[in-house]
C-alpha cells in the first residue's frame, strides 16, 4: 500500500511538472506542443485540474482555427452562390453555402438575413427568428433583418410583427412593405375578438410595460372612477399615447 501511494505521488508530482511546461507553451502561443506536455502529463496522471488547463488549451485552437479560417473574400463568394440557389428555388442548398459564407466572415449581418430568408420558405421559423435576430444584433439598421423577422411574427403573432415593423418604418418611413406589413397586422388585430386581441398583447413588451409603470397604474385607476379625470390625464402627451396603445391593443375599453 505505501509502495502503491509512494507511486501515486511521484506520478502526481510527474503530471504537474508536465503541465507547467504545457502552461508555459500556452503563454508562448505554441499551442500544440502545450497541448503535446499536456497530453503527456494526463498520461502519467488524470488530475482534474490538469484536464480542465488542457479543454481551456483546446478551446484556444478551435478559436485560432476559426479565425485563421476567416475570408471577406471567401465570403462574398459563397454568399454569391447561395443567392442563385435562392433565386432557382433551391432553399436547402442556398443555406449550405450560406453557412460557409458565414465561417468565413461571422460578422457579416448579411448572410443572416439571406439564411432567414431560406429557413422561412422551408417553414423552419424558429431557425429564421435566429438569424433575423442574429442580423439585427450585427447591423441594427439593416431594415432587412427587422422586415424578415415581422414577415415569421405576422403569421400567428400580429402584435409583435406590428412592433417590428414600427421599427423598420423608423429606420425607412418610406419603405412599401413595411408600410404593408403594418397594415396587414393592423387588420388582423382588428379581426380578432376583443378579448383574444388584448390575450395577444400580453405578449408584447411595450404593453407590458406600461402595465407594470406605477404611474401608469395609479393613472388607469383614476380613468376608471372620475371621467374628469381622464380628460386631464390624455392632456398630457405621454400619457395620451401610452393610453391609446392600450385601447388599440384590446387591454382597455373606451365607450
Amino acid at each position: 500500500k505505501q509502495w502503491y501511494q509512494r507511486r501515486v505521488a511521484i506520478t502526481a508530482g510527474i503530471a504537474k511538472a508536465l503541465a507547467r511546461v504545457g502552461k508555459a507553451y500556452m503563454k508562448l502561443d505554441d499551442l500544440d506542443k502545450s497541448i503535446y506536455y499536456y497530453d503527456k502529463a494526463i498520461t502519467e496522471h488524470r488530475d482534474p485540474n490538469i484536464l480542465n488547463e488542457r479543454s481551456q488549451v483546446l478551446k484556444m485552437v478551435k478559436e485560432k482555427e476559426k479565425l485563421a479560417y476567416i475570408n471577406p473574400e471567401k465570403s462574398q463568394e459563397e454568399k454569391a452562390k447561395g443567392n442563385d440557389k435562392f433565386k432557382q428555388g433551391k432553399y436547402a442548398e442556398a443555406i449550405e453555402f450560406y453557412n460557409e459564407a458565414i465561417k468565413r466572415n461571422p460578422s457579416d449581418h448579411v448572410p443572416f438575413s439571406n439564411r432567414a430568408a431560406c429557413y422561412t420558405k422551408l417553414m423552419e421559423f424558429g431557425l429564421a427568428m435566429q438569424d433575423c435576430d442574429k442580423c439585427i444584433e450585427l447591423n441594427p439598421t439593416f431594415i432587412k433583418g427587422y422586415l424578415r423577422k415581422a414577415a415569421v411574427l405576422k403569421i400567428d403573432k400580429p402584435a409583435e410583427a406590428k412592433a417590428v415593423y414600427e421599427k423598420a418604418l423608423e429606420l425607412d418611413p418610406t419603405n412599401a412593405e413595411a408600410r404593408q406589413g403594418l397594415q396587414h397586422c393592423a387588420q388582423s388585430l382588428r379581426n380578432l375578438k376583443p378579448e383574444d386581441r388584448a390575450k395577444l398583447a400580453m405578449n408584447d413588451p411595450e404593453i407590458q410595460q406600461i402595465l407594470q409603470d406605477p404611474s401608469m397604474q395609479v393613472i388607469l385607476e383614476q380613468m376608471q372612477k372620475d371621467p374628469a379625470a381622464a380628460q386631464e390625464h390624455l392632456k398630457n402627451a405621454a400619457v395620451r399615447d401610452k393610453f391609446m396603445k392600450l385601447v388599440e391593443s384590446g387591454i382597455v375599453r373606451v365607450g
